[in-house]
């Protein structure tokens, strides 16, 4: 619990709060305090109002009913700006930086320090890399963003939100990309703001952090605030039930057993970048083979060169027992391997485009052997891939306005349909709520029982253990280990990932 000095005085009070777009209701009623000093975790499926709810406390969304009071007087933002001069400061979800700009120039972008009447760089520099050490970011803050990988660009954006002294930070899926490591910085950050009194609403679809970094819990459903809890010792199963408003019997479903045939074998693999060396490994037909690993251990870079997508220094990988020349993605999707990457919204999905767009790309050689794609024949591919993946969406909305969860199917509905050999999943639930979170687990599953060879990637060690019949540990680019599903466990897999 925050402690009692930082609990003094007013906080943040939500009455009555309510938000319509015409005839749809987003959220309504909702009455919620923040108190000084704390961590509040907000919970929901993704449309339950939780964006919604914060965009309006941050003044870029206004609400169509309520009030809002903060640190004692009457709060009603008229725009970020507004929030952020009360000290009221929003981590979005989706990262906002300038890829061609440094770390200083984004975390002080509108906001440029000046001297004599011009800008000071060196303090902007100074400053920025003060608050990235103590998030554990050892870069320059000369560095240019685009240079660097998801989870440092995530740090950037939260580095850029603690220069502004906020009293109240929302974070919306901090952790969403960040590793085991960077993720203890980070609620290292937030527990010492809380000493400080700075109030914290932590929004969030991986239910293991919350009993570590939250004191209080709030659950939305259907833009609705469905319980409150005094604590944030909650049984995990409680809150994805008030989350769905049904129970749910297990979150993990049975994998089956793997058959003997071996689909994928990789021998001695080793990166021409350096990022990973001498690894090898098998993946049998109908196993899904899990690889954990703290950021930076290689991977993302070891799956992508599976792919075909980063170029081998050495070693092989045969595919049913042939060997692969792998001179670019298309090499290995040829030969029967698709990968979901790790940032769908830049490397899977064209999300100015449309859901049927979106799944016939990279799949006109199935349309017609002729070479002619008639629409027809593509509208209909892309509604049996929708229905496969039980995609919520019609084949003309675009990608774009669809929901993380909803992106993720698109992606690998897209590369269901080739029926492939080899199935790798780079981070599948990233950004994604814990309805969607099943449904994608389902289709893992159901991939494995097809008879493919699954790798799943993820940061998280639930889901690695859930989903894996076998762990792949790896930590600075080698192979620390291969743990049988009775073996794996957080102890096991960490005491290897920081070999």
């Amino acid at each position: 619990m925050p402690p009692t000095s930082a609990a003094a005085g007013p906080g943040l009070s939500i009455r009555g709060i309510a938000k319509s777009y015409g005839s749809i209701t987003v959220i309504q009623d909702i009455d919620l305090d923040i108190r000084p000093g704390e961590c509040l975790a907000v919970l929901g499926e993704n449309g339950a109002g939780k964006s919604t709810l914060s965009s309006i406390v941050a003044g870029v969304v206004k609400p169509s009913a309520g009030t809002m009071t903060w640190q004692g007087e009457a709060y009603a933002p008229s725009s970020p700006a507004d929030a952020l001069t009360r000290g009221i400061g929003l981590i979005h979800q989706e990262m906002r930086l300038l890829p061609e700009l440094s770390i200083a120039e984004n975390v002080f972008v509108g906001r440029q320090l000046t001297r004599g009447g011009r800008v000071d760089r060196a303090e902007m520099v100074r400053r920025a890399e003060f608050q990235l050490r103590r998030l554990g970011l050892d870069v320059p803050a000369t560095t240019r963003v685009g240079r660097l990988k998801v989870a440092a660009q995530q740090q950037v954006e939260i580095a850029k939100a603690l220069t502004l002294n906020a009293r109240l930070l929302i974070f919306d899926e901090p952790t969403a990309a960040l590793g085991m490591e960077e993720t203890d910085r980070l609620f290292a950050q937030i527990e010492r703001l809380k000493s400080e009194g700075v109030a914290s609403v932590y929004i969030s679809h991986r239910l293991e952090e919350i009993a570590r970094i939250a004191d209080r819990i709030a659950v939305l459903r259907d833009g609705r605030l469905v319980a409150v809890h005094e604590t944030a010792k909650v049984p995990v199963r409680q809150l994805i039930e008030e989350m769905v408003g049904r129970s749910v019997e297990r979150l993990f479903p049975d994998t089956g057993t793997p058959q003997p045939q071996v689909v994928l074998a990789a021998r001695d693999l080793t990166s021409a970048a350096g990022a990973f060396q001498d690894v090898s490994f098998e993946v049998h037909a109908g196993e899904i083979l899990g690889i954990a690993g703290i950021i930076g251990a290689g991977r993302t870079e070891l799956v992508r060169a599976i792919a075909g997508a980063d170029p081998l220094q050495s070693g092989t990988v045969e595919l049913d027992g042939v060997p692969l020349t792998l001179t670019g993605p298309r090499d290995a999707l040829k030969a029967g391997i698709v990968l979901v990457p790790e940032d769908r919204k830049t490397q899977g999905l064209l999300l100015g485009k449309s859901i049927e767009e979106n799944v016939v790309v990279g799949n006109f050689d199935l349309m017609d052997k002729a070479g002619w794609v008639r629409p027809s024949r593509t509208r209909g591919f892309a509604e049996d891939a929708i229905r496969a993946m039980g995609v919520k969406g019609r084949p003309e909305q675009l990608a774009g306005r669809l929901s993380g969860g909803n992106q993720q199917k698109v992606v690998i509905a897209k590369w269901l349909a080739r029926s492939p050999r080899l199935f790798i999943m780079d981070e599948p639930t990233r950004g994604v709520d814990v309805g969607a979170r099943a449904q994608i687990y389902e289709a893992i599953v159901e991939l494995a029982r097809s008879g493919m060879a699954v790798v799943v990637v993820s940061s998280d060690l639930d889901e690695v253990i859930g989903l894996s019949h076998r762990v792949m540990v790896l930590s600075r680019g080698r192979n620390r280990g291969i743990l049988e599903r009775d073996e794996a466990d957080h102890v096991a897999i960490m005491e290897r990932a920081t070999h």
